[in-house]
């Protein structure tokens, strides 16, 4: 579970309710604010978006605190097990480990690997379909935080009309004056809030998420077409291995060398 999303967020409005002081709190909490800003915010999105990618909210949500369920490691590990597989009995063995597979990707991937020519182009335009299916999601929180201090600054206009109206009147509506300017302050600070803590983060973690999952499915695309090739296992998983940070590399080949030691040590 990744909760760094939801701890940054938690952590950056106690951050914020630190700074304003239990005692002045009060003056940061406008109903007529909320409803300019949040729902203004909320009623822009609604209108700019279909109700299929609103109803991905969810899905979203989860992504966001579950992490990413993309382990390049084990695409390698397995990738370097079917090239091995498909040296000693031939590409059509790989049609009864395909069916082991769970990631439906993957599995397309190897299945491809015995019965299509074009391997690469095929899976490659699945991963950019995806890419543009992830975007637009993200989208939905980056045009959220647009609106958000957009409707902020309606609702300055509105509590600085309401202030200069209220100038023209008598003494007893001069009290509403600093009412009227608190609306105009607050909702511009609520917009502030919820596009720099809440849409924005958002929307880059979910950036995060395509990123990790684009890599996985670049790896399986070269491990598939190396394997397809006939590329040597070895000369395979140092392809693919090269693809992850150092830190990754360092790591995944000092676990094979390991087991691999282990092995010629039991013999």
């Amino acid at each position: 579970m990744d909760i760094t999303t939801l701890l940054g967020i938690i952590l950056g409005f106690a951050v914020i309710v630190w700074g304003i002081g239990t005692k002045s709190l009060g003056n940061f909490i406008d109903i007529d604010s909320v409803l300019i800003t949040v729902g203004g915010t909320l009623c822009a999105v609604l209108a700019s978006f279909s109700f299929r990618q609103l109803a991905k909210i969810g899905v979203h949500f989860k992504i966001l605190l579950f992490g990413s369920k993309y382990k390049p490691e084990t695409a390698i590990n397995k990738l370097v097990e079917l090239a091995q597989l498909a040296r000693k009995d031939g590409l059509l063995a790989l049609e009864e480990k395909a069916a082991e597979i769970k990631d439906p990707f993957f599995q397309r991937g190897v299945l491809l690997v015995v019965e299509a020519d074009k391997v690469r182009s095929l899976l490659e335009g699945e991963i950019e379909a995806m890419d543009q299916r992830h975007g637009a999601g993200a989208e939905l929180y980056e045009k959220a935080s647009i609106y958000a201090p957009a409707f902020g600054m309606i609702g300055t206009l509105v509590g600085l009309i309401k202030m200069l109206a209220e100038m023209n009147l008598d003494e007893g509506a001069s009290s509403s004056l600093g009412l009227s300017m608190a609306t105009a302050l607050v909702t511009t600070f609520y917009g502030c809030i919820l596009a720099n803590l809440l849409f924005l983060p958002m929307a880059k973690k979910l950036h995060i998420r395509n990123e990790e999952e684009i890599l996985y499915r670049q790896i399986i695309v070269e491990g598939v077409v190396g394997i397809q090739c006939g590329d040597n296992p070895k000369n395979l998983k140092e392809k693919l291995v090269s693809c992850l940070s150092q830190k990754q590399q360092k790591k995944l080949l000092s676990d094979n060398a390991g087991k691999k030691g282990g092995k010629d040590k039991g013999q």
